[in-house]
């Protein structure tokens, strides 16, 4: 019975050195990024590069949880995804924010994303091609620099390499649909997922989007990459978390901001169900398929942490609250299993203390 219940609280330890011990480091990364962004010249991209770290920081401290996985490279763990997560949630501010409109423009800007995980190849250099504003004053070729620096310390990044470059081809692919005109965004998104519907017949055009603008499946194969012998069967590892975990991370996050995007004219994805009963029960399966395709996997217990975790995480933002989806959420975490109620609650203290330390500090 002790055998038993050490392995069943092994999540619990996870989360705990999660919040104890890494996301303390993630905060100082994020915090130099934000010191460097505050030098660039261009008065909309230094706007936009701090917009986007300020109100999506939470992004790396979710994806952090993949430096609690190997403690050796933690800090190296940490500085790629603070750097990639930087990258992607800015790109998408200068997509969604800015005047522009141009499929080049877009596939352009996430060339910089590419760069970022193939360390052994030259980089394409001058993402800002066809952008509206240009002198970003080195930023952006530094972030790229700073993961291509981490990555290429990790052992076994040769073999997940090209999986992972199809992972965030798939997200740039969608940032340029998803960006484009709103007459066009969905017929071409639409037209996307056909190409693709034959690995995933189970999913609806936007289930696959959703699942495609993850980064946790690229985070799974990069923390397995750091490992000194890497033995999981990739393939069951990209399984698992595309499109299962990668799709409900995606439909959390577009749970509570519906209010926002229609507000701001943005696509999400959860309005496309017909109704907020089916998108609860498609949510619902995807976390059933996310916990069944994870159990098998030769850590189990950490990746049920990471579903755990982005439950605990979306579900205790204040949006819930000010959208009314408390019964949602509460169906969604009963759903991720009861440790998953712990992993809430701990975020939400989490929460509570950083409002709290904030207004301390504002005093």
């Amino acid at each position: 019975m002790a055998v038993v219940h050490r392995f069943s609280a092994q999540p619990l330890l996870i989360a705990r050195r999660h919040i104890a011990r890494i996301l303390p480091a993630v905060e100082e990364e994020v915090d130099r990024w934000v010191a460097r962004a505050r030098e660039i010249p261009d008065p909309e991209l230094r706007r936009q590069a701090l917009s986007s770290l300020k109100f999506k920081r939470f992004h790396c401290q979710g994806g952090s949880v993949f430096a609690t996985w190997e403690p050796e490279h933690a800090a190296d763990l940490i500085s790629f995804i603070v750097a990639f997560q930087t990258i992607s949630d800015y790109l998408d501010n200068l997509c969604d924010r800015t005047d522009s409109f141009l499929e080049r423009d877009f596939r352009r800007l996430h060339d910089a994303m590419l760069d970022a995980v193939s360390p052994g190849q030259p980089v394409s250099g001058d993402y800002y091609e066809h952008h509206l504003h240009k002198d970003d004053g080195g930023y952006l070729d530094q972030l790229v620099e700073r993961c291509r620096q981490a990555i290429a310390r990790f052992p076994g990044y040769f073999r997940v390499e090209p999986q992972v470059r199809s992972l965030v081809g798939l997200y740039a692919d969608l940032q340029v649909y998803k960006h484009l005109r709103l007459e066009e965004r969905v017929g071409r998104l639409v037209g996307w997922f056909e190409e693709h519907r034959g690995r995933h017949p189970e999913l609806c055009w936007w289930e696959f989007a959703a699942a495609s603008g993850s980064t946790l499946g690229v985070y799974a194969l990069v923390a397995e990459a750091s490992r000194k012998q890497p033995v999981e069967d990739q393939g069951a590892l990209v399984d698992a978390y595309f499109p299962w975990v990668c799709g409900l991370h995606i439909l959390l996050d577009y749970l509570i901001d519906q209010s926002e995007d229609k507000r701001e004219g943005d696509l999400n994805f959860v309005s496309f169900y017909p109704s907020p009963a089916e998108a609860l029960r498609r949510m619902l399966w995807m976390i059933e398929n996310a916990k069944a395709r994870t159990a098998v996997l030769r850590d189990p217990h950490f990746h049920e942490t990471v579903i755990e975790g982005l439950v605990g995480l979306y579900l205790t933002d204040r949006k819930v609250r000010r959208n009314r989806l408390g019964g949602t959420a509460a169906r969604l975490v009963s759903a991720a299993g009861w440790r998953a109620w712990l992993v809430w609650l701990a975020c939400h203290l989490w929460r509570v203390t950083k409002r709290e330390s904030r207004r301390s500090r504002a005093l």
